[in-house]
């Protein structure tokens, strides 16, 4: 039977040849589990609207935004710091999957699940990473510093121009209302109060256009 017969639901269909370097093969190791990224599916699509985006593909995104928008960051920024957020922020989604921010029930339970997730997936790296991307993970999440507020204000504001893009996308999907939307993007203010006003804007034209329900 060859590699590829043997291999698992989302496991490599070729293993790694082994390295004498025990660091270098976790590092490995885990650049290999990390793939698994790409196929956790977010409910915001493309804006072409012809599939749904997966985490892989909205990190990316995230991070473009952070070298584009840096300048209506509210306060000063790293903006190297920021890109390593945003590419670290939704890897414990492998674990935990994508919480949709308009399920309550969901919502309620995402804490939970991600921090369990992040004890399962970054001390897989060796302990000084682990370490550096946890906590970046935690900062992230923890929104107390410059850095990590403007790095949440970009991840809102992204499926909000996706789902404009597309005529309403989720929003119609789910039944969103206007109020919905800005009550979970009011946090956008924190990071940047000129984005806070794109999107008070959007959300105006989206409920004119049909987009979003008042």
């Amino acid at each position: 039977m060859d590699a590829a017969s043997q291999a698992g639901p989302g496991e490599p269909v070729v293993a790694l040849p082994s390295v004498a370097d025990s660091r270098l093969a976790r590092q490995l190791a885990f650049i290999l589990e990390i793939d698994k990224l790409k196929s956790v599916l977010r409910r915001s699509h493309l804006a072409d609207g012809s599939r749904a985006e997966n985490d892989a593909e909205h990190s990316w995104h995230l991070a473009m935004m952070a070298v584009l928008l840096g300048e209506y960051a509210e306060e000063e920024v790293d903006t190297g710091r920021v890109l390593r957020m945003l590419l670290v922020h939704d890897l414990v989604e492998i674990y935990a999957g994508d919480t949709f921010v308009y399920d309550t029930t969901a919502i309620a339970e995402q804490e939970a699940r991600e921090r369990a997730a992040a004890d399962r997936l970054f001390p897989q790296l060796p302990r000084d990473q682990a370490v550096q991307l946890r906590s970046l993970w935690e900062e992230f999440e923890a929104r107390r510093t410059p850095d990590a507020r403007f790095a949440r204000a970009l991840d809102r504001l992204q499926p909000l121009i996706l789902n404009y893009a597309t005529g309403g996308g989720s929003w119609l999907a789910h039944g969103v209302r206007a109020e919905d939307v800005l009550a979970h993007q009011r946090v956008v203010s924190e990071g940047s109060q000129a984005l806070w006003e794109y999107i008070t804007h959007l959300v105006g034209d989206a409920v004119r256009r049909g987009y979003l329900a008042a």
